[in-house]
């Protein structure tokens, strides 16, 4: 058997839809366009986002605010995860996301005061709430403040 000898078994394949070759195929006049306009019309192409002339709703809409460049994001945390720790470590934002507790792609770390801690820990973040504060002081740790640049 030869490369030009083989075809597809039978009834595998389909044959093309031809249209425009009379009514008696079914697919004749129109041609599975629709009736008569602008996408009946062969080299058509209009974008998904025309609306056929009228003022489009992205521009029938009013401006609301704005986007804050300065905007910074932080990774938040509360201070049950931390009892996976051994007492004394310090707890870092790069120790977190080696942890897999926050993801590196934040421009901080907060941490929140959900949950209790037993353990004392010396905490390094950008920022803290008051009660994560009151927690971590309260069970002998300490707390340290990352400097933004």
């Amino acid at each position: 058997m030869k490369l030009h000898e083989l075809k597809p078994a039978p009834k595998s394949t389909k044959r093309r839809k031809i249209v425009g070759r009379g009514r008696g195929s079914g697919h004749g006049t129109t041609a599975g366009r629709g009736g008569k306009g602008q996408t009946a019309r062969t080299g058509s192409s209009v974008p998904a986002w025309f609306e056929g002339g009228q003022m489009p709703l992205i521009r029938r809409l009013p401006k609301r605010g704005f986007t804050n460049v300065f905007k910074k994001e932080y990774a938040i945390i509360n201070v049950k995860a931390f009892e996976r720790f051994e007492p004394g470590q310090e707890i870092t934002p790069e120790l977190l996301a080696a942890a897999g507790l926050v993801r590196a792609r934040h421009d901080g770390v907060k941490v929140l005061g959900t949950g209790t801690v037993t353990k004392a820990f010396t905490v390094r973040a950008q920022k803290f709430s008051r009660s994560a504060v009151a927690k971590i002081e309260g069970a002998g740790g300490k707390v340290q403040v990352i400097e933004r640049d």
